[in-house]
């Protein structure tokens, strides 16, 4: 990795002069190599990818600059991205980070909600971006179920089918006909989501704030971040009671979490192989029993 060229490329984002810099590896991530990088007695957090995913980088710059909401969870400020030596890389703020607390939760779940408080005319984005490594595509949609239906769903299980599991297709097949099912008297808002709130992807500053990173932002239904963070643990009950006193969810919530989920556990799928099938082909019958 070309050091001094990234070096550069920061000097020249945040205005300093350049001088020559050390980087130590950050472990935690399945999809880039990370580094903290020091120069000048300043710190940054650099993440490295391979050259062609450079609009991956572009997309989560983007992102982290939408998710910066007065009032929402703190996110790292963006310095630049680039390539250099053949990789693509994005600078962000270095931000020491700790375990959250039951209190720092609590804070997160009222930040959550003024998050979800940031509404657009239509679900979607402006731009595509990745859940993962896995595309995203946010083409702009002013119907909810339209949307979840074409731009989440069906890629996923697309792609599934691709990676030779077609029955996983076959099985939801029924589920995507009849998905208006699950939204009955509810009708959500077009919500700013972080769109990948695991606990992995949640911390809090050395100063206690609550600090959210790795977005895969859209405009959605505000469930979806919340289903989410359900899905593999690490939320405490301050967290979810702090969210729900802030901004109540519907009763209808409990079953569409399990589709909601169902998208995640897809693209876990089509990332990591096939020990996320059988939880797939669950979610799957279970959302088909709902529908009868």
């Amino acid at each position: 990795m070309d050091w001094e060229a990234i070096g550069r490329a920061i000097a020249d984002a945040v205005g300093v002069r350049w001088s020559p810099g050390r980087a130590w590896p950050v472990g935690g991530g399945d999809i880039n190599s990370a580094f903290r990088y020091e120069a000048g007695g300043q710190a940054w957090f650099v993440k490295i990818n391979r050259a062609e995913r450079l609009p991956m980088f572009e997309a989560e710059a983007a992102g982290l600059r939408l998710l910066a909401q007065p009032g929402g969870p703190r996110v790292p400020a963006v310095m630049t991205s680039g390539q250099a030596g053949g990789f693509a890389f994005l600078v962000l703020e270095y931000i020491p980070l700790k375990a959250a607390n039951a209190e720092v939760q609590a804070r997160l779940g009222e930040r959550l909600a003024v998050l979800h408080s940031v509404t657009a005319p239509r679900f979607g984005w402006e731009r595509p971006n990745t859940i993962g490594t896995t595309p995203q595509d946010n083409t702009p949609a002013v119907s909810w179920v339209d949307f979840y239906r074409e731009r989440r769903l069906r890629p996923q299980l697309e792609l599934a089918a691709a990676n030779g599991h077609a029955a996983l297709q076959r099985e939801a097949a029924p589920l995507l006909e009849q998905l208006e099912a699950f939204f009955a008297g509810y009708r959500p808002q077009p919500s700013l989501v972080h769109g990948d709130l695991w606990s992995g992807n949640a911390a809090a500053s050395m100063a206690g704030e609550p600090v959210i990173f790795d977005p895969a932002c859209y405009f959605g239904d505000r469930e979806t971040d919340i289903a989410m963070t359900e899905l593999f643990g690490g939320f405490t009950a301050s967290f979810y009671d702090a969210y729900r006193a802030a901004s109540p969810l519907d009763a209808g919530y409990p079953v569409r979490r399990v589709l909601y989920q169902l998208y995640h556990v897809l693209n876990h799928l089509n990332l990591f192989g096939g020990g996320y099938l059988a939880r797939a082909q669950a979610l799957i019958g279970r959302l088909k029993a709902e529908i009868g």
